[in-house]
């Protein structure tokens, strides 16, 4: 792979990890902490929804975006040819 091929997807990762890592920060501090009071109002399984995102709703995301990634990283692979066939 030549330099410049290998900054683009250098670059092309740090930009999925930003925005996968953007969206776990604003699920998990966001709505777990910042906006806990307002989501409280809502119920999901007899829980308010801030308790909720807080305690196992961060996670789920976080696996959630676990298997996002990996599927953005294969996609990537197989653009830039660095798959593993």
């Amino acid at each position: 792979m030549s330099k410049q091929k290998a900054q683009e997807y250098w670059k092309k990762n740090l930009r999925y990890l930003t925005i996968l890592l953007s969206i776990w920060f604003l699920v998990s501090y966001g709505c777990g902490i910042l906006f806990a009071e307002p989501l409280n109002s809502i119920k999901m399984g007899g829980f308010p929804l801030g308790f909720w995102f807080a305690q196992q709703g961060a996670i789920y995301v976080f696996v959630l975006l676990i298997f996002i990634y990996v599927h953005l990283m294969n996609k990537l692979d197989k653009e830039f040819d660095v798959d593993e066939k």
